[in-house]
């Protein structure tokens, strides 16, 4: 019988296992393995200045094992309708996302259990307590807990089980790895409203170069394969496919899609909605929803999820001034003039000796 079951250890399951008072009896469910096998999130791998942020609050320091190769601060966005390239100062750090999740699994105390190579399977509500069913490696578990919190990210069993008629917009997000062949290393962010109502990805990192991105379910694969097509046309070096990853994402775009939980029951992270939907950048909300149900659970509250919720409430209007946001990046002819305008782009000189 534990008093509170993590199901799920990215950036927000492990921040709220970390924070969370020593007198609970903590468990924590995790698919990912500390031997580097098994699952993997796929992810860009960079670091926005917001989640930098949420880092730095707790006085933590990166260790640079987690950091890759090379460090851009420029993001090239090419939208491929138009032909028009801008150039923006941006300052994300860039590390590999498997390494800085283990270490964010390495700062959680002794007294937490892990599962990992784990996944949660079935939950019931029963007696005023929750029952999980957990598959850890290859073995069949059931755990009872006070408290849930589902740190599950976007196909969230927890999430489901609380709201199973809760549509929220999701994507399909496809990347690959590639062996660099570009001469000079460099990220970019591209437009393509022919294949997706959102963006996509390419980045240099340690000695690899990464695509993805984000796609409408309906075609997600083929869709994919045509952009690749087509920025091949443009110097893309996406020969040698090394692996394939492909994740849900979420992309709320309303204010109801934000789900806090209920019945002693919670969401954090991606889990809860809490992703931007101009970036789909979600490690900043991760960590920041963790550390408001670390204060609501440690503070014992009357009603803690009434408490959450509203502790999370500046957090969700922020994400909602970035759906307010996104038709300055998503809708074309508004994009087509920011970019023609040049509105905050930096320009790129070239060195006349190369």
């Amino acid at each position: 019988m534990y008093d509170i079951a993590i199901v799920g250890l990215g950036p927000a399951g492990a921040t709220l296992a970390r924070l969370l008072n020593r007198n609970f009896h903590v468990v924590v469910i995790d698919k990912k393995r500390s031997d580097g096998k098994g699952f993997h999130k796929p992810c860009g791998g960079l670091l926005a200045l917001d989640a930098q942020k949420a880092i730095s609050q707790f006085d933590l320091t990166l260790p640079k094992d987690v950091l890759v190769d090379p460090q851009i601060f420029a993001v090239r966005s090419i939208d491929l309708k138009t032909g028009i390239i801008r150039h923006y100062q941006r300052f994300y750090i860039n590390l590999d996302r498997y390494k800085f999740d283990l270490w964010l699994k390495s700062l959680i105390p002794d007294n937490v259990d892990i599962f990992e190579d784990s996944e949660c399977t079935r939950i019931e509500y029963y007696n005023g307590s929750y029952n999980l069913q957990l598959v850890c490696s290859g073995e069949t578990k059931d755990i009872t807990a006070k408290y849930i919190v589902g740190a599950d990210g976007a196909n969230s069993i927890v999430r489901r089980f609380l709201y199973p008629h809760k549509k929220i917009r999701s994507y399909i997000a496809i990347q690959q790895w590639f062996p660099e062949k570009n001469l000079n290393p460099f990220y970019s962010c591209v437009f393509d409203p022919e294949n997706t109502d959102c963006y996509s990805w390419a980045i240099s990192k340690d000695g690899y170069f990464i695509f993805g991105g984000a796609y409408p379910k309906n075609n997600c694969h083929m869709r994919f394969e045509n952009q690749k097509k087509r920025l091949k046309e443009w110097g893309f070096c996406l020969e040698e496919v090394q692996k394939t990853e492909c994740c849900l994402v979420l992309r709320p775009s309303m204010l109801n899609d934000f789900c806090t939980g209920k019945d002693n029951a919670f969401l954090i992270g991606e889990a809860a909605g809490f992703i931007s939907p101009s970036s789909l950048e979600g490690i900043s909300s991760a960590i920041n929803s963790a550390y408001y149900l670390s204060e609501v659970l440690n503070a014992n509250e009357v009603n803690p999820c009434f408490a959450y919720h509203k502790k999370t409430f500046k957090l969700r209007l922020k994400l909602y001034f970035k759906i307010l946001k996104c038709p300055f990046m998503y809708f074309p002819p508004l994009r087509r003039f920011v970019m023609t305008t040049g509105i905050n782009s930096i320009n790129i000189i070239k060195n006349i000796n190369e």
